[in-house]
């Protein structure tokens, strides 16, 4: 019989631990910490998310199940609940919040050349926000409606190999808007929205760090058309015109032109679109 690592240890082999050594020595993270060191937290719960376990329990079931092996998974000493769920309260976030950005910088080059399925040489970035519910007797702090609690992800998903560039965590009541002050604007960039993010001033912030964004209308959108350009209404275009707002505060926000584009919803119109902008 061949003797080898399991998956998961080839897998882990793979990561920066060296890098992650020093985050926990620059935080403190095993600072009076005898058994359950910051590796195997983050083991654990890389287990659990590449194995889809749904509960701390669920987790201390699987690998005790398995406890004989988890040596050779990395993971030293035994796993309870208990000791899991103090690490993951009291643990700096701060260690696996740069841990992943680092991850994510080796993990962007190795993608850079794969095609999208537009005709784009520029990165094209899809930010969107997504609402976690919670416990409201576990997690007070996150309060979201009288009963509920609940935190907001704020992702910006690169889709040049669909890995998350940017992450962002608020509690439920925080705007989708928050996001758009912490982003900083990558010059030549595309960033794809939905309503949600319609900010004029924020979306200045955007234009005026060289990058592009492409937005959904609202329903009452006030403007007046300046120009429109030829479009090719097979492609799903309808029209495509440079617009001036013409609401006061929305002016004063945006003072620079828009262009406005009307679709019909048809297959891969939404890549006519960008393909179009990006000739013109």
């Amino acid at each position: 019989m061949r003797a080898g690592k399991f998956v998961f240890a080839q897998l882990m082999d793979f990561l920066p631990w060296k890098r992650f050594q020093r985050l926990v020595l620059k935080y403190g993270g095993d600072r009076y910490v005898k058994h359950f060191s910051c590796s195997n937290q983050f083991l654990c719960m890389a287990f659990a998310q590449l194995t889809y376990r749904e509960s701390l329990r669920d987790i201390e079931a699987c690998l005790r199940a398995h406890s004989a092996k988890l040596y050779h998974l990395g993971i030293r000493g035994r796993i309870s609940r208990s000791t899991l769920a103090d690490a993951n309260e009291t643990r700096d976030w701060r260690i696996y919040a740069e841990f992943a950005q680092a991850l994510i910088a080796n993990a962007r080059p190795m993608y850079a050349q794969d095609p999208l399925e537009v005709d784009l040489a520029n990165t094209v970035y899809a930010l969107d926000s997504t609402l976690i519910e919670l416990c409201l007797s576990v997690f007070p702090w996150a309060s979201y409606r009288s009963n509920d609690s609940a935190v907001k992800l704020h992702t910006l998903l690169d889709l040049r190999g669909s890995i998350p560039s940017f992450l962002y965590v608020t509690d439920g009541k925080v705007s989708d808007l928050a996001v758009l002050d912490q982003l900083i604007p990558e010059p030549g960039a595309f960033y794809v929205m939905d309503r949600g993010f319609i900010d004029y001033a924020r979306l200045h912030r955007l234009h005026e760090g060289g990058a592009f964004f492409v937005i959904r209308a609202k329903s009452n959108l006030n403007a007046r058309r300046r120009y429109s350009h030829r479009v090719d209404r097979s492609s799903g275009l309808r029209s495509d015109q440079t617009i001036i707002l013409n609401n006061f505060y929305a002016l004063k926000g945006f003072p620079q032109p828009l262009r406005r584009v009307r679709i019909k919803d048809l297959p891969m119109s939404a890549e006519n679109v960008l393909e179009q902008l990006n000739q013109s």
